[in-house]
């Protein structure tokens, strides 16, 4: 069985190349073995904070897009899980360093992050709710793979270890697994039990595909 579902295993698989490309970027490199500079890591960290108030109103939007209360619920919980935990730890992070929240919010969006952003955003707008999570898993369920991979890897002393154990931890892990089971579930709902022979198919490979890209890129904001 796949970790995250069948749906998400088998967009990863035709993503390839891309999807090493974003797991396995030096930047990520740098966390597992702790060679990372900090102030590369900080400010890919304050680009984070703002990336995800942008992927908040994305899953808001997913939302909307929902067709059933069960779908709503599991985006709205996705909003709440982003706005009130995973922002916080990108501010405790950051104030550590000596950067308030208001430095956070005042921070430039770099052009990468407004980029893959509002690539997002426009999936949702323009598409229906599987072009929205297809657009979203990449970040969503990639950040949990990386954070396992590099649970078991890591260099004993990376500074980077509250990190990784964040995205490798039960609390996110169990997101991730919710979010492919949305995944399975929608594309199921809508495209039956043969999804790859539906002609929807190719145009949900492509964008899961960019937004793979996407945040690989999104990982140079980080490199020194």
């Amino acid at each position: 069985m796949n970790r995250y579902g069948d749906a998400f295993a088998a967009l990863r698989t035709e993503a390839q190349p891309a999807w090493d490309a974003y797991t396995r970027h030096p930047f990520v490199e740098g966390l597992r073995d702790g060679t990372l500079p900090q102030s590369g890591f900080l400010a890919y960290l304050v680009q984070d904070y703002l990336f995800l108030k942008n992927f908040s109103r994305a899953w808001a939007l997913a939302v909307v897009k929902a067709g059933d209360l069960d779908e709503m619920r599991a985006c709205s919980a996705t909003v709440h899980t982003l706005l009130d935990h995973e922002m916080g730890l990108h501010v405790q992070t950051c104030a550590r360093a000596g950067m308030d929240a208001k430095a956070l919010a005042d921070t430039p969006e770099a052009v990468t992050n407004i980029a893959y952003t509002r690539y997002v955003l426009e999936a949702g707008y323009s598409g229906d709710f599987l072009d929205l999570l297809a657009a979203l898993m990449p970040c969503v369920i990639g950040y949990g793979e990386i954070g396992l991979r590099l649970q078991a890897e890591a260099a004993p002393d990376t500074p980077y270890r509250e990190w990784i154990d964040t995205y490798a931890g039960a609390e996110y892990q169990a997101a991730c697994a919710s979010a492919g089971a949305l995944l399975d579930s929608a594309i199921r709902k809508r495209l039956g039990d043969a999804p790859r022979e539906s002609p929807r198919w190719p145009a949900l490979s492509h964008r899961f595909a960019t937004a793979t890209r996407l945040e690989a890129a999104f990982w140079d904001l980080g490199r020194p």
